[in-house]
C-alpha cells in the first residue's frame, strides 16, 4: 500500500533517531518516495548524509540552501506529501507543535502539511507523564494528528517504562494499515447520488446562445470523490470538454436549462443525496429564432423568461431521508444570500463561493468554500483543489446520513 506514496519523515533529537534509518530503509523498500527534514539537534544523533543515501533524496535541515541560496519551501513540501511522520518527535517538538510555533523548517512544514501526520513520542518516562507533555499529545490528537503510542523499555536515562520510540517495523506497519484503511473506507456504498454539473446553454438563433463561464471542474471532482467513496452516481452535465474517471458513474449530457431540469427532476425520486453544483442559467430568450439574427441599425433587445429553479423544484419534492446540497456563487453579501438560499429552497447544506476570492470560482482548478449546514453551522476553509474540496462537502454529507 505504500507504493508510489510521497512520504515525508521528520527528524528531531532525540536518542531514537539512530532507528529513523532503519524507518526510511523500510519505506524506500515498500516503494514510498521518501523526503527528509531534520532538526539541527538531530545531526548530532545521526548524520543527514547517512539519511540522504537511505532516502535516495537530499536531506533539508534549513529554510535555505547555504551553498546557492535556494529556498526550502515548507508550503511545496507540505503540499508534496501523502504522509508526514515525526520519528523521534521529543518533548520539545511535541510542545512547539501543539503551540504553532514555527522557529524551523520541521515545523514550519508540519504547520503548512495537508496529509495524515503521526507523530511517534520519544523521551524519557518523567517527561511523558508531566502534565504539560500529556496536554500537548492530548492537543496534537485534537488537532487530528495520529499518535503512535511509545512502548516501555529500558531508556537512554538507565531508567525503565514508558518512552521509547515505537519500532520502524511497527511504525511503518502503522502507515501502511492507515492506506489500507483508506481504501477500503466506503461510506457512500449503496447509496444513488445524483450531481449536476457545467454550464448551460440558451440558444438565441442557431449561431448564438447565453452560457456562463463554469468548466464543469467541481462537478466533476465531486462525482469522482463520491464514485472514490462507494456511491453509484448520475452526473447530468452540461456542454464541457471534461469528463469524470471514476467508476459506477453515468452521464447524461444535456444542453439547455430545461433539459437539465428534466433530467435532474426525473432522477432525484431514486436518489439519496442530490449535489447541485451545475451553474444554470436563470433566464432564456423567450423565442429561439429560426434563422440567424442579422445585425440591423439601433439597439437589439432581446426578451427573456425565467427558467426551471432546480433546486427549489427539488427541495418541494425532497423526501425524509434524502439529502440536498446547492451551490451559491456570490459577489456581495455572501453569507446572507447563501443562508435565504438555504432556507427558501429547502436544502440541507449549501456551499458557499465568492468571486472576490482569488483563486476561486469559474474556470480555477482551485476553490475557496464555505459549507453551512441547516443548522446553520458555517464551516470556512481554505483555498484548496477541487479534489480536496470535494472531500470536504462530502465529509459533511457522510455526517448527516442517518
Amino acid at each position: 500500500m505504500l507504493k508510489g506514496k510521497h512520504i515525508l519523515v521528520g527528524v528531531t533529537g532525540g536518542i531514537a533517531a539512530y532507528k529513523t534509518a532503519t524507518i526510511i530503509r523500510l519505506l524506500v523498500k515498500e516503494g514510498a518516495e521518501v523526503k527528509v527534514i531534520m532538526t539541527e539537534h538531530a545531526k548530532e544523533f545521526i548524520t543527514p548524509l547517512t539519511l540522504a543515501t537511505l532516502s535516495k533524496n537530499p536531506v533539508l535541515t534549513a529554510f535555505f540552501n547555504p551553498e546557492n541560496g535556494d529556498w526550502n519551501s515548507h508550503v511545496d513540501l507540505g503540499l508534496w506529501a501523502d504522509m508526514f511522520v515525526i520519528a523521534p518527535a521529543t518533548a520539545n517538538t511535541i510542545a512547539k507543535m501543539a503551540g504553532g510555533i514555527a522557529d524551523n523548517l520541521l515545523l514550519t512544514t508540519y504547520l503548512s502539511s495537508r496529509c495524515p501526520v503521526f507523530v511517534a513520542p520519544s523521551m524519557d518516562m518523567d517527561m511523558l507523564a508531566h502534565p504539560s507533555t500529556i496536554i500537548n499529545i492530548e492537543t496534537l490528537r485534537a488537532f487530528g494528528n495520529i499518535i503512535l503510542e511509545p512502548a516501555s523499555g529500558e531508556l537512554a536515562s538507565g531508567l525503565t517504562g514508558k518512552g521509547r520510540m515505537v519500532e520502524p517495523e511497527e511504525i511503518v506497519k502503522e502507515l501502511s494499515s492507515y492506506f489500507t484503511k483508506k481504501k477500503s473506507y466506503k461510506p457512500l456504498k449503496g447509496k444513488h447520488l445524483l450531481i449536476n454539473a457545467g454550464p448551460t446553454r440558451e440558444p438565441i438563433d442557431p449561431v448564438r446562445y447565453i452560457s456562463n463561464h463554469s468548466s464543469g471542474k467541481m462537478g466533476i471532482a465531486l462525482a469522482d470523490a463520491a464514485s472514490a467513496l462507494g456511491a453509484e452516481v448520475d452526473l447530468v452535465l452540461g456542454p464541457v470538454n471534461i469528463r469524470p474517471s471514476g467508476e459506477n458513474i453515468i452521464v447524461t449530457n444535456v444542453t439547455t436549462a430545461a433539459s437539465m431540469a428534466e433530467a435532474c427532476i426525473s432522477k432525484f425520486q431514486h436518489c439519496d443525496i442530490a449535489i447541485l453544483s451545475a451553474a444554470v442559467a436563470d433566464f432564456t430568450p423567450a423565442e429561439v429564432k429560426r434563422s440567424k439574427i442579422k445585425k440591423g441599425e439601433g439597439d437589439f433587445t432581446l426578451p427573456l423568461k425565467p427558467t426551471t429553479d432546480i433546486a427549489a423544484a427539488l427541495g418541494k419534492s425532497k423526501k425524509p431521508g434524502q439529502i440536498l446540497v446547492g451551490f451559491a456563487l456570490e459577489t456581495d453579501n455572501e453569507i446572507k444570500y447563501a443562508l435565504q438560499k438555504l432556507k427558501n429552497k429547502n436544502l440541507d447544506i449549501i456551499v458557499l463561493n465568492s468571486l472576490k476570492e482569488e483563486g476561486a470560482g469559474f474556470g480555477h482548478d482551485t476553490n475557496k468554500i464555505t459549507i453551512i449546514d441547516r443548522n446553520n453551522i458555517i464551516d470556512k476553509f481554505e483555498l484548496k483543489s477541487k479534489e480536496e474540496a470535494a472531500k470536504d462537502i462530502f465529509n459533511k454529507v457522510v455526517s448527516m446520513i442517518k
